[in-house]
């Protein structure tokens, strides 16, 4: 009886994951003049102006060409704000629309509705890298050094930054408050990333000083996956993403279960 009961509910669970799931690809898929599109054309013109109008100026980085020491930058830049982009506008929408107070109360884990959400912005964020990925060969080419790290960097950034958004939709009140992080927190970060330049060009004390921020280490270590350089160490940046991933997991079923900002 006991075993029935369980293949029952793991059923119901699974069904109500590739329920989500299904609606969350649905919902970046139809509007893709608007989730893919636009995030391609701002890295084509990332590529033509700092890879090709202001790298030849530059010249070689990292034993590089510009234009190659960038791309992987530009490419997680696309991943991290997609994907935290669509859970946190998905999962407000559902408060907004106070649907998500149905999925609360159906006999669906929280665990089932926190992975139906971070599973769609992960998707998202790796179609955007990948579209972005394919717009980079007409600029320069691609060889992925390390293809276990390079997969491993962008899933766990994927899901470090969909279940970031996961919080941020929880607290926010009202549309505004979706747009708080990512400008005041995620732009500087990104920028200061390494995105376009290399850490071992700052003083001593800012190299420090960049070493506290978590973009930082994820650029580096994607690039490493696709190039073999990195100003970090790959092992200190990887077990911080995963160290990362699992603080976060951890805190988005905590709210999911206490019902905290759930409702508008």
């Amino acid at each position: 009886m006991n075993t029935q009961l369980l293949n029952s509910d793991l059923r119901a669970n699974w069904i109500a994951l590739n329920t989500i799931v299904y609606r969350e690809i649905r919902r970046f898929t139809r509007i893709w003049p608007q989730t893919l599109l636009p995030p391609a054309i701002t890295m084509v013109l990332y590529f033509v102006i700092f890879g090709n109008l202001i790298g030849r100026q530059i010249g070689d980085m990292g034993g590089f060409s510009y234009m190659e020491y960038i791309v992987p930058g530009l490419i997680m830049m696309s991943v991290i704000t997609n994907a935290y982009g669509n859970v946190v506008s998905s999962f407000f929408g559902s408060k907004f629309q106070r649907n998500i107070e149905e999925l609360l109360v159906s006999p669906v884990s929280p665990h089932t509705i926190l992975l139906g959400f971070t599973i769609g912005g992960v998707l998202r964020g790796l179609a955007v890298g990948l579209i972005v990925t394919l717009l980079s060969l007409f600029f320069t080419k691609l060889q992925v050094h390390h293809l276990g790290v390079t997969v491993l960097v962008v899933l766990l950034t994927a899901t470090i930054f969909s279940l970031g958004g996961f919080v941020n939709a929880v607290y926010a009140r009202n549309f505004d408050d979706i747009s708080i992080i990512p400008t005041f927190v995620l732009t500087p970060l990104t920028y200061l990333g390494g995105v376009f330049y290399s850490i071992s060009l700052l003083p001593p004390f800012w190299q420090t000083v960049s070493l506290a921020n978590p973009i930082l280490h994820m650029v580096n270590a994607f690039r490493y996956g696709i190039l073999g350089v990195s100003d970090i160490g790959i092992g200190i940046a990887i077990s911080f993403m995963l160290v990362a991933t699992a603080l976060l997991y951890v805190v988005c079923i905590r709210l999911l279960v206490s019902g905290r900002g759930m409702r508008q």
